[in-house]
């Protein structure tokens, strides 16, 4: 089979060109950069912009794009995370933003479902707020949502995506339980794009501050995120983030990643995302008709991502015969070059899936070769 092209800016330092079949994982780089959004960062890269006044004009021009009340940019979910905490403890009191984290007698405490604990969780603690934790694992009525506010609490914070929801009351129950004690909600939806409808959906269903990330589904810069959300808390949320001197200023956005980020958002907005999916659709019917060749493999195609996103996975599942799992299947096309990263949901079941959202044309018969070869290959028992 032929390899793409190495890319030669990688090879130079010795790094592997990676195939990503996986998802828009952070490790990986997130998603790929249409030229329209390099093209916008380059052209801010050729001149001198006062920052705050760009921030400003480019979250204007974002929010009336999406059609939310106001937005801002950040330079990623978790930092978007923690100012939008940060917005909800100090608003936009000049003072308050310039003692974070140390919140002395303000609002400061943060309620959170203990079914949607994850490592991103901690971007609450770099705001200077306290974690309150409520419900259960595997359960969290609304009361006990509106049992964990109480005089400190300065918002409720949601996870968005199917992961994080399958124990969790619906959005709305929550945003209702918070806002009957005059408490904000913010919503983590870092990797909820597509759909478009994402974009203001949360905010129709109650939410008060909801979060993107920019270099995931939008395709813009890595290190990007957008805040989108009411009017006063998004102002706070500016109040502190760069270059202010609050909690925020270390997360610097810069000139190229603001207006990368725009560019991004005007392009997903006019893409044709039925047309998009339609395509993915049919690489991966094709992809499946190759599996379906290997003996022992079972393949299905689902219809929406790792997180209820809507772009088709195509699973495939070996047999128990065959003495290797999916971090061990994961592992071996990993260690080729170029590198092939697959996805995988429990690492020590036997099945794996391929996600079509980044993978280049140069790729997708590689791609499918690489993952046929190492299925035969565990079949008749090669190492």
């Amino acid at each position: 089979m032929t390899e793409p092209a190495p890319a030669q800016i990688y090879a130079d330092l010795g790094v592997r060109r990676v195939i990503n079949a996986a998802d828009t994982y952070t490790a990986l780089g997130g998603g790929r950069l249409p030229e329209d959004v390099t093209a916008a960062m380059s052209a801010a890269a050729a001149h001198h912009v006062d920052v705050d006044e760009l921030l400003t004009a480019v979250g204007r021009r974002l929010a009336e794009l999406i059609g939310a009340p106001a937005a801002h940019v950040v330079n990623g979910a978790a930092a978007g995370l923690a100012v939008s905490v940060a917005a909800c403890i100090t608003g936009t009191d000049a003072a308050a933003v310039g003692l974070l984290p140390d919140t002395r007698d303000r609002r400061d405490e943060v309620v959170i479902l203990a079914s949607q604990r994850n490592s991103y969780d901690r971007a609450v603690l770099a705001a200077g707020a306290t974690l309150v934790q409520v419900g259960h694992a595997d359960s969290t009525p609304p009361w006990a949502v509106s049992a964990g506010i109480g005089p400190r609490t300065a918002a409720v914070l949601y996870f968005s995506g199917t992961q994080f929801e399958r124990c969790a009351p619906p959005l709305p129950e929550v945003a209702e339980a918070a806002h009957a004690h005059g408490v904000p909600v913010i919503v983590d939806a870092a990797a909820q794009f597509p759909p478009v409808a994402n974009l203001t959906g949360y905010l129709d269903q109650g939410a008060d501050l909801v979060l993107f990330s920019g270099g995931k589904g939008l395709r813009g810069p890595q290190s990007t995120g957008l805040i989108v959300g009411r009017d006063d808390l998004v102002a706070a949320c500016a109040a502190n983030s760069y270059p202010h001197h609050s909690v925020g200023r270390s997360m610097k956005t810069s000139k190229e990643n603001a207006l990368g980020l725009l560019a991004a958002v005007e392009r997903a907005l006019k893409l044709d995302w039925d047309g998009e999916y339609r395509r993915w659709e049919r690489l991966l019917e094709q992809y499946q008709a190759r599996l379906d060749a290997v003996p022992g493999l079972r393949t299905w195609i689902v219809p929406t991502g790792r997180l209820g996103q809507t772009c088709p996975r195509l699973f495939f599942q070996w047999p128990q015969s065959i003495d290797a799992t999916a971090a061990d299947v994961e592992r071996r096309l990993a260690d080729g070059s170029p590198a092939i990263a697959i996805g995988v949901e429990d690492p020590r079941s036997q099945q794996a899936f391929i996600n079509p959202y980044s993978v280049l044309p140069d790729e997708e018969e590689y791609l499918i070769e690489a993952v046929a070869a190492a299925m035969r290959a565990l079949s008749e028992g090669e190492s």
